[in-house]
């Protein structure tokens, strides 16, 4: 019996853990941690290649807004920072898994019966339906470089699910810039 509760709250605990991480998306920020930061203030804009043209001014809007929030000034050409971004959309298969019959709720005796506490014996997980689902992912990649050196200073990257509502596809662009940039420029680090 304890073996049966003991499945079934690790069981709710992984459900609750994936149910909350599917709707967040993935933004990692990396950069070279021996950079001087404090020796650049321009920037240009490079290439910006992306599925969606209308989203090419988004990017460069966003970004503008927190590099110029920190002191930076955009120039046309010949910039301290030269800022690259990318976008990869493509499917992707996932499994879905759906559990019938978790038990009988309350049961015979203290507690759910099915998950170890009740007397009756025919709970558990005793039909499963795995289905395989297409989903529309998409990655961001915004790249800063050196303009002199043309080594790379700074990468933000966002990983998401795609919705049908560009509405909220584009709320979620903005939102994965800002979270890029929220502590941006890099401090020292010694």
């Amino acid at each position: 019996m304890k073996f049966r509760f003991a499945l079934a709250a690790a069981v709710c605990a992984a459900l609750l853990i994936f149910s909350t991480a599917g709707f967040a998306d993935s933004i990692k920020v990396d950069y070279n941690h021996q950079a001087n930061w404090g020796n650049y203030h321009t920037y240009s804009w490079g290439a910006v290649r992306v599925s969606n043209q209308l989203n090419q001014d988004r990017i460069k809007r966003a970004v503008n807004h927190w590099l110029q929030k920190g002191g930076w000034k955009e120039v046309p050409s010949g910039g301290h920072i030269t800022i690259l971004a990318t976008d990869n959309i493509h499917d992707e298969h996932e499994a879905e898994t759906y559990y019938n019959n978790l038990g009988d709720g309350w049961g015979d005796g203290w507690g759910w019966g099915g998950w170890g506490w009740g007397d009756d014996d025919d709970g558990g997980f005793q039909q499963t339906t795995t289905s395989t689902v297409t989903v529309r992912k998409a990655h961001l990649v915004i790249d800063m470089f050196d303009a002199r050196s043309k080594k790379l200073l700074w990468r933000g990257v966002s990983r998401g699910e795609l919705t049908s509502n560009s509405s909220k596809n584009r709320a979620r662009l903005y939102q994965d810039i800002d979270h890029m940039f929220r502590d941006f420029p890099p401090k020292a680090k010694h």
